[in-house]
């Protein structure tokens, strides 16, 4: 994909294409200027609105496989397979190469006032569009593209992330404070009520999890709960008529009842869908903050809008909120349509809504908002959707919320603690769902409406404080998954890993088998790349609840039915007790705070206690719990130990010789 730089003169326009290595990456950039003999006096020809440059790039060799991910809508992307060039699904933001012996990574630039994309090329030619949103513009001067190499699709997409967060100015997933709520089981409000929530019915739902013992920490009021007219907020105060006496009392009685802690509300990046009422008390209180778009909606200004949104979220903590959802963020360039270039809205709305959060400590859910305009363009705030809505009606759903959530957390967890939104507890997919929170890294909550919840479908994905047991990163695609249809060609593979302090220390693959028919899923544990280079693995099937020993490279093999699923935790081999966790959560090996082994013991040090379990080729003689022998109290199930411990939030101390 050379570019040569050469300025190119014709019909009043300069242009040029030039190509440079930098940290690791490769840059492809554009320069264009319209010129004019005399300016003042003759008719401007500008650049259109939309997709006023479409470039065409021959690369030096032509991948095996490639894998996009691209925006099906303005709020997600979703994985789309090709074999070519002319294949590429239009409005792809990320592209996936595989060649015999590498893969790369080619990410359309977002600039500072432009974005990029791929379209279908030809067969041998990729094709990039570029586009404002606003007509008019004389100049052109932005990276188009970002490309690197690496011998893994994962290592590829790692170093073009890295570049692109550093000449954003952004933060990496790694620095970014995940809001200690969302470290906590919660529940909302949309599936279960939709627009209608009031404080009867929160209250209701609330009453019933108290009821269920159900460790809820957090509940999240959807939308529905404030005055609007014609679908633009009219004040920031709650519907007193669903809400007679506001937030507070609702919020006062509950937390005075149960360990429900923190509570938040869901609005829109506009205010609501139409924005703020320009007829409202609200638009004269808040009008410095506010902006007329040509088509006379009143929004956020994007250069000074952060006041609104300090003031609205001064108003809800003083009615007992603690965080936000924020909701139609990719909105942001139609608002400005014409108007702003789609980078600079973007941009500009990211960072006031973030500057006004402050007075919520950056606690905020961002959610429709996957367009690669916003995705750079959110300084510091940790958590954002990671897949379109959980449809608890539509029958096929799940597999596409599973694909979504699964291919797009390759790129997306470069930045953000993904959420992979709720789901039902009551429901034919239940289960399947609930493995996928447990392992996705990011936050859980559930929507049932009163009287569904399942207490134990959520048992495996919380201790018995609400606490969830998270995974270190958002879980993905395995590497061999990365460029194969799970449609076409059998199962979905997807692995995560469990942090003990800075180190991976346990590993586990999810298999998803998503055909037809019964199919053979196989793996070696090296494909969670976290955990690779021991000399041998033990493989604990969740659900069989067998063990086996892998010597390292060695394949696991088992079968699948159709619409099948499993979990496999992998455990590095060390000749000593390997911490399978607790052994009701399916990521109960997070629940290790710390492990020391000496001399012939080793102990575990866990976050929470409940039935905790190890595997081990020899049976201990002796076995401690916070310095109290339970040798007695031990089980075993060929190479599977485990202790019932009463289940706890608190540290446990377990010690094994």
């Amino acid at each position: 994909m050379a570019a040569d730089g050469k300025e190119v003169s014709c019909d009043n326009m300069i242009l040029s294409a030039y190509e440079r290595e930098e940290e690791g990456v490769r840059l492809c950039g554009l320069k264009l200027k319209i010129c004019y003999a005399e300016p003042l006096l003759e008719e401007h020809i500008n650049l259109a609105m939309e997709a006023p440059v479409t470039a065409y790039f021959r690369p030096d060799e032509v991948p095996e496989k490639i894998t996009s991910l691209y925006m099906f809508g303005p709020w997600w992307s979703r994985p789309g397979f090709a074999d070519s060039f002319k294949d590429i699904p239009d409005r792809t933001q990320v592209a996936l190469f595989r060649y015999a012996d590498r893969c790369g990574c080619l990410v359309p630039m977002v600039g500072d006032r432009l974005k990029s994309y791929l379209t279908g090329g030809t067969e041998d030619e990729i094709c990039l569009v570029m586009t404002a949103l606003r007509g008019g513009l004389e100049s052109i001067d932005e990276i188009m593209y970002v490309y690197a190499e690496a011998e893994t699709a994962y290592k590829a997409v790692h170093r073009a992330f890295a570049w692109i967060i550093r000449e954003k100015g952004i933060l990496p997933r790694e620095e970014r404070r995940i809001p200690e709520m969302f470290r906590y089981l919660g529940w909302c409000s949309w599936d279960a009520f939709y627009t209608d929530i009031s404080a009867e019915l929160v209250t209701q739902k609330a009453d019933e999890l108290i009821d269920k013992k159900v460790p809820v920490r957090w509940m999240l009021f959807d939308d529905g709960w404030f005055p609007s007219r014609d679908r633009m907020v009219t004040d920031f105060a709650p519907d007193t008529d669903k809400f007679p006496g506001g937030f507070r009392p609702v919020i006062s009685d509950i937390r005075s009842r149960s360990d429900i802690e923190w509570f938040g509300i869901w609005h829109a990046l506009g205010g609501y869908w139409g924005g703020v009422d320009p007829e409202s008390s609200l638009a004269e209180r808040e009008e410095q903050y506010l902006y007329r778009t040509a088509n006379n909606v009143l929004i956020p200004d994007y250069r000074h809008g952060s006041g609104f949104y300090r003031d609205w979220c001064r108003s809800l903590k003083s009615e007992g909120i603690d965080f936000i959802k924020v909701d139609g963020q990719s909105t942001a360039p139609f608002y400005y349509e014409n108007e702003v270039p789609v980078a600079e809205a973007a941009r500009g709305m990211n960072r006031e809504l973030e500057t006004g959060s402050f007075e919520m400590d950056g606690a905020i859910i961002n959610c429709m908002g996957m367009a690669m305009e916003n995705v750079v363009a959110r300084p510091a705030s940790a958590i954002s959707r990671n897949s379109d809505d959980f449809f608890p009606s539509r029958d096929e759903s799940f597999v596409e919320h599973l694909l979504q959530n699964a291919y797009n957390s390759i790129y997306h967890n470069e930045i953000y603690c993904c959420d992979w939104d709720m789901f039902w507890t009551k429901h034919p997919y239940a289960s399947k769902h609930s493995l996928l929170r447990a392992i996705s890294g990011g936050p859980v909550y559930f929507s049932d409406k009163i009287g569904e919840t399942d207490p134990e479908v959520l048992k495996p994905l919380a201790c018995s404080d609400g606490k969830l047991l998270m995974m270190a990163r958002s879980a993905r695609p395995t590497e061999d998954c990365v460029f194969t249809d799970p449609l076409k060609e059998g199962v979905l593979k997807l692995s995560n890993y469990a942090a003990c302090g800075d180190l991976a220390y346990a590993g586990g693959i999810a298999a998803y088998n998503l055909s037809g028919s019964t199919q053979t899923v196989s793996f070696t544990p090296e494909e969670v790349p976290e955990i690779a280079g021991a000399e041998k693995y033990w493989v604990y099937d969740y659900f069989g609840k067998e063990a086996h020993l892998l010597g390292s490279g060695e394949k696991y093999e088992a079968e699948i039915d159709r619409d099948g699923y499993a979990w496999y935790v992998i455990v590095p081999f060390t000749g000593k007790a390997a911490f399978l966790g607790l052994l009701d959560k399916y990521a109960g090996a997070a629940a290790a705070e710390n492990i020391i082994e000496k001399g012939d013991s080793v102990t575990f040090v866990m976050k929470a206690s409940g039935r905790t379990g190890w595997l081990s080729e020899t049976e201990p003689s002796a076995v401690y719990l916070n310095g109290e022998e339970i040798t007695d109290r031990v089980v075993s199930e060929g190479c599977l130990y485990y202790a019932d411990m009463q289940e706890s939030g608190e540290t446990a101390i377990l010690t094994i010789k």
